[in-house]
């Protein structure tokens, strides 16, 4: 039994629901003779890697759907091994480089060349390339970029790169001209619900508008999560009601009240729990930047109006660091840190002023 946002998923162009003006250029470029680099890039739960698939599918036909994973040991100039998981089939192979960490840029250079020295196991088909799909490349180190930047120059005439990325602005210029850019914009609240209700009259479900509305709200125009909100809610209770309750996430409710913690005590002890707190959200794979920006919209609707500037200021400084650094939890526990002491000095001026 699979989720619905998979069981659902189009895995052909002709079959998205939304932004179809981009699936009739993606067809386009699918059919050309000359097909280029590729970044996909643009918010969570936008389609980016659906539309991947689907090109993929449009290049080689069904055969790009008999996937199997492999695990692939790469030895670093140190000698030391390192297994990342693959996903391929006989055209394509799917990778996250991010996964090896700091040496991301073996991962990139291993993998690309022995992928375009090896030739198709379908002779038959029409294209005389394979498919290199590359995840995450926002999270690459500087030395991975610039190597694969080198690498994709090198093995263009057999092996074609398609990647993708929330954002472009961590990929260096050098990959961005090289890749004709794929912007998926995020669907729209409306485009949202009317998923969602196809989705549950082919589940033989009827779903009250005003609660398709506020899922597609919830959601924060993510389609992933809006059709798991909605299957959430279905298991919780079914027939729907307009009034029904959207259960959050555990992470999301475990990190308000971290937040909560933070502003209601300042002291190194409540500094050390929250650190404990932090840990497990980390623990648990919520990404350090999610937690940051969490935590940061949760601490300036509990500040004053005059703090929040500041607030911002410093969240801008640490997220800077925390891209940078390897540590997270460093630079989560110093803005955390940084916030305390700031807040703490308000309310005691803030006291002052009122004797």
């Amino acid at each position: 039994m699979s989720l619905w946002v998979d069981k659902y998923r189009p895995n052909s162009l002709a079959k998205l629901d939304f932004h179809k003006n981009l699936a009739a250029h993606l067809k386009k470029l699918a059919h050309s003779k000359d097909f280029p680099h590729l970044m996909f890039y643009g918010p969570s739960g936008s389609g980016k890697k659906t539309r991947i698939m689907c090109v993929l599918r449009e290049l080689y036909g069904p055969g790009t759907e008999k996937l199997k994973i492999q695990q692939q040991t790469f030895t670093t100039p140190s000698n030391k091994k390192v297994e990342i998981s693959t996903i391929a089939s006989n055209y394509h192979i799917e990778v996250n480089p991010s996964d090896a960490g700091i040496y991301d840029r073996v991962v990139i250079q291993d993998l690309i060349k022995t992928v375009a020295q090896s030739h198709q196991l379908d002779s038959g088909s029409q294209k005389e390339f394979k498919v290199v799909l590359l995840t995450e490349v926002d999270r690459l180190t500087k030395d991975a970029q610039h190597a694969l930047r080198r690498t994709m120059e090198k093995y263009t005439a057999t092996c074609r790169l398609i990647l993708y990325c929330n954002s472009t602005s961590k990929v260096i210029p050098a990959i961005r001209s090289r890749c004709l850019g794929i912007r998926v914009p995020a669907p729209s609240h409306t485009e949202i619900g009317q998923i969602l209700h196809y989705v549950c009259r082919k589940e033989g479900l009827t779903l009250p508008d005003e609660l398709a509305q506020r899922i597609a709200e919830k959601s924060g125009r993510n389609l992933r999560k809006a059709l798991l909100i909605c299957e959430a809610c279905r298991v919780q209770q079914y027939p729907f009601s307009e009034d029904q309750q959207i259960q959050e996430a555990d992470w999301e409710v475990y990190l308000k009240e971290t937040a909560q913690l933070i502003v209601e005590g300042q002291s190194p002890k409540r500094l050390l729990e929250v650190r404990g707190r932090l840990y497990e959200l980390l623990t648990h794979c919520i990404p350090a930047d999610i937690i940051m920006k969490g935590l940061v919209q949760q601490l300036v609707t509990n500040c004053d109006g005059s703090l929040k500037a500041e607030v911002a200021r410093m969240a801008a400084f640490y997220e800077h660091r925390l891209q940078r650094g390897n540590k997270v939890i460093y630079h989560l526990e110093a803005f955390v840190a940084k916030f305390m002491s700031v807040y703490k000095r308000f309310l005691e001026e803030g006291m002052a002023d009122f004797f």
